[in-house]
């Protein structure tokens, strides 16, 4: 496990010397600053876990700093005021402010000790809780008893303790995300962060700053890759990269640095990259989509998530998962759901695989029906399930065909993406895998028709 990582803050160079020996003692790395500037300089520099800070320094008090980094959406490290002249009011400006405690010159080696240790466990305690929060959308584990999913095991367990950089394949639904947090929890960089890149959302004019992060008006805001620093950064469909991106981000990855944009200080890179995709990459390769050479220095271990398909051994115990996490989670009725009911569900296609039959368990308990889910009710479910496109004819339109090819077409397919937006609940991500298209191409073709999903 990473050391971590302590700023040292005060104009006083006996009591900075005398912190510092008594911290590396104890196993943590430290770097020091002896005033307000160079704490600011040096905390851009090394990403610290835990900045003890002295309140008066001659060029800028300790408050104004921490107010500084305060003004991010929450402080990216834990801070403890340290002062030989504290005030109430001191005090609590910096609790306000964010600091995790304030303490008193002079500082006993014990109560040095003391706060450090309880201040960075609740900075590994924020942490493991955000990533919890998010993680409830997801399946804990990967769950089943398939041979596929057996596999599957097997070789996160081999690969989860070293340091490999994973790229997951399957189709949209099977759980790619869950993996790659599975893959996480099991390794030495579980108490580090889990960052989601999703690259539809990366553009032309946002892909550096949201890559490399920024330095403007002596402030530093973090990117993607920084954000990730000691843990695992987890890019999302990566075939959906712009093209200026995955040039970017193979440079970076090649050189293990990265520079802020409006900064000229390289950042050392300390990740576990861990990408993910739902297309054929080769294809997408001999396309143009998608760089060789990004391919191959992601492809270092490769995993493939079968889809739900191909696997009906594994629903039951989906189902059973799906029923307590939804039942403890959100409160809703536990049931039970029959033999012909299950058996029924492993007969199904399953084009949006586990992630549609979350969905479906979901409606079924909503359903507010009392006792064992029945084989009508899932089959009643299942006409009209939201992941099945129309049969040809099923729809009416009301086109005039008088207009241009190019106009009708327009109207068809505003016609078109709406409805099956309001089947999908406005799930944009349902949509791309209803309608055939790349999720970055969809955006494009939303924005382009008018077609805003959260106002359906």
């Amino acid at each position: 496990m990473a050391k971590a990582v302590i700023l040292v803050v005060d104009d006083e160079p006996d009591i900075r010397e005398l912190v510092a020996e008594i911290l590396q003692d104890e196993g943590y790395q430290v770097h020091l600053a002896e005033n307000g500037e160079q704490a600011r300089a040096m905390a851009e520099q090394v990403t610290p876990d835990l900045v003890l800070l002295d309140v008066w320094m001659p060029d800028v008090d300790g408050i104004s700093v921490l107010r500084q980094w305060s003004e991010t959406d929450a402080l990216p490290f834990q801070v403890v005021m340290i002062s030989g002249h504290g005030t109430i009011e001191t005090a609590v400006e910096a609790t306000r402010l964010g600091a995790w405690d304030f303490i008193e010159k002079p500082v006993s080696l014990a109560k040095l000790l003391i706060t450090v240790e309880r201040a960075l466990e609740s900075g590994r305690l924020n942490r493991e809780n955000q990533h919890l929060r998010h993680a409830l959308h997801y399946q804990a584990d990967m769950v089943g008893q398939s041979q596929a999913i057996a596999e599957l095991h097997r070789q996160v367990e081999q690969l989860a303790p070293h340091d490999p950089w994973v790229l997951i394949t399957g189709e949209a639904g099977t759980g790619k995300e869950t993996l790659a947090r599975r893959i996480h929890s099991l390794s030495s960089r579980r108490d580090g962060p889990f960052v989601v890149l999703a690259s539809g959302l990366l553009t032309e004019d946002n892909l550096l700053t949201e890559l490399f992060g920024q330095e403007k008006d002596g402030r530093v805001i973090p990117g993607k890759l920084e954000q990730a620093q000691g843990g695992t950064l987890y890019l999302d469909e990566v075939a959906d990269l712009p093209e200026a991106a995955q040039r970017a981000l193979h440079s970076t990855l090649e050189a293990g640095q990265f520079t802020r944009v409006g900064g000229d200080r390289p950042q050392p890179l300390d990740i576990r990259l861990i990408s993910a995709s739902q297309q054929d990459l080769q294809a997408a390769m001999q396309e143009g989509r998608l760089r060789k050479a990004l391919f191959y220095q992601l492809n270092v271990y490769p995993l493939h998530i079968p889809p739900l398909r191909e696997r009906p051994e594994d629903i039951p115990d989906l189902i059973h998962h799906f029923t307590d996490l939804l039942a403890s989670r959100d409160g809703l009725p536990w049931r039970r759901f029959s033999i012909a009911a299950q058996n029924r569900l492993r007969q199904h296609a399953w084009p949006g695989n586990a992630r549609e039959l979350k969905n479906l368990v979901q409606r079924l308990l909503m359903s507010g029906q009392q006792g064992e889910v029945s084989l009508e009710e899932v089959e009643a479910l299942l006409r009209q399930s939201p992941m099945t496109v129309p049969e040809k004819g099923m729809t009416e339109t009301h086109i005039p065909l008088d207009l241009p090819l190019k106009k009708a077409r327009e109207l068809f397919e505003r016609e078109y993406l709406v409805e099956q937006l309001k089947r999908v609940d406005g799930s944009v991500g349902k949509l791309a895998s209803i309608a055939g298209m790349e999720r970055t191409h969809l955006y494009r073709k939303l924005k382009a028709l008018d077609i805003d999903p959260r106002n359906l």
